[in-house]
């Protein structure tokens, strides 16, 4: 297989060596190219022959010498070099089967590739993969593979999967420990099924493969109102959270004590729901599962009282108005009086908004669509802006879930909207103006 070069970067390796758009890239140093595992790889080294086949359909080698890691310009169609991989799963708790229909084509889309792991840190399920690809990771030594793991227990993953090889394809897991790769796992939560006993067993059998284990994120399922006809499952309560956190929590004491570390964490939704107090900042170490939604809530505090014991500012005239979710809203309500309280003449309102495409039970701030944020702050006096959450806008450029746009959200409200960042100092800078 080869795959084809669509452009060339301007002043590169690649156009000083006259190879061309339009060209096949077959090999670089014998070693065959499918994909971009194989060209990221393989590109690294400082002497390259690469051979390839010209548009005209002839047979071309290229010496290149360069420095290690340095990029030779070749650009490529897709950034996956050929097709994305779909999910060939049926998860109990997939939130993309609890989308309501009518919404872009795009979202309905099921990845589960393992170039998306490597690539932008995507977890997967390892029932994708085959025994030749395992061995080209291990090779490669890809780097953390991200997994989405939902239980140790062959079966039961078999049947919160609805995939014959998701029993099976564990071994994977076990033979990249082995092999030294770093991961990072995922447990989807669902009451009565994966949790309880079965999260104990979990959560021992992936603590033994530490410290090729880095880190184990326990998340609840996501329960939208489009749920017609899959299978049953309930929201985690105020004792089933609880409880939860506490099989976590005992596990941690025990592996400290024995490992010296904690890698086990339960996502901030679970501290809300049980109504705890959130864990410190230095409880996360160098947080791994940000991404999962651990240890948000410490982190975003922490940098925000860091930036706000070094702001200068004194005073502001200055109203705005910030927008959220419902889970983040006691958060950023107590963040803005900590500001107010600091500068004088500064006016930020926080709005919670309730999430009326997916129902009532999403909470977190990046489900919320443009329509949603437009009814819970209208008729309202916002100030100067809008503030939105950072991570509210999907697809390319400033579309929201529903497709309306930041300028049409803007329109419709007549006040300018902003896009938060993703930190705690941006969001201070927000609050102030970008000051």
């Amino acid at each position: 297989m080869a795959v084809k070069i669509s452009g060339i970067d301007a002043g590169s390796i690649a156009e000083k060596k006259k190879i061309q758009a339009g060209d096949e890239l077959i090999s670089i140093n014998g070693s065959e190219i499918n994909d971009v595992l194989d060209y990221r790889f393989y590109i690294n080294d400082t002497k390259l022959l690469l051979s390839l086949k010209t548009a005209a359909g002839k047979s071309k080698l290229v010496l290149i010498r360069k420095d290690e890691f340095e990029d030779i310009g070749l650009e490529f169609e897709t950034y996956l070099m050929d097709k994305q991989r779909s999910c060939k799963n049926k998860c109990i708790f997939c939130f993309i089967d609890q989308l309501p229909k009518g919404l872009r084509k795009s979202l309905y889309f099921k990845d589960d590739d393992s170039r998306l792991s490597f690539l932008f840190g995507n977890y997967i399920t390892l029932t994708n993969l085959t025994d030749s690809e395992a061995q080209r990771i291990i090779k490669m030594h890809i780097s953390p593979v991200n997994i989405s793991v939902q239980t140790m227990n062959p079966e039961l993953r078999v049947k919160m999967m609805a995939n014959p090889k998701a029993g099976e394809s564990l071994k994977y897991l076990f033979e990249f420990a082995k092999a030294g790769i770093a991961i990072n796992t995922q447990l989807v939560l669902c009451p009565g099924i994966n949790d309880g006993a079965e999260l104990e067993r979990s959560l021992n059998e992936l603590g033994s493969l530490y410290p090729a284990v880095q880190s184990i994120a326990a998340v609840p399922v996501g329960l939208s109102d489009h749920r017609q006809g899959l299978y049953p499952l309930e929201p985690y309560t105020k004792e089933t959270a609880r409880e939860v956190i506490g099989v976590i929590d005992r596990f941690n004491e025990k592996f400290k004590k024995e490992n010296g570390a904690v890698i086990a964490y339960a996502a901030d939704e679970f501290y809300i729901k049980a109504e705890l107090p959130m864990p410190d900042a230095e409880y996360y170490n160098d947080f791994p599962q940000l991404e999962n939604g651990v240890g948000m809530w410490a982190l975003l505090q922490s940098e925000f009282d860091s930036a706000l014991a070094e702001c200068e500012t004194k005073s502001l005239k200055r109203r705005a108005t910030i927008v959220t979710g419902k889970a983040a809203y006691p958060l950023i309500s107590a963040l803005a009086e900590k500001a107010m309280k600091k500068i004088a003449g500064l006016d930020i309102n926080v709005v919670a908004a309730e999430n009326k495409l997916l129902g009532s039970m999403i909470t977190v701030s990046g489900l919320l669509c443009g329509a949603d944020i437009a009814d819970a702050v209208s008729g309202l006096d916002l100030g100067e802006e809008l503030i939105i959450p950072p991570n509210c806008l999907r697809s390319e450029g400033d579309m929201f879930l529903d497709d309306m746009t930041v300028e049409e959200l803007s329109d419709r409200l007549k006040v300018k909207v902003t896009q938060n960042g993703s930190g705690g100092e941006d969001l201070l800078s927000a609050m102030l103006g970008g000051i």
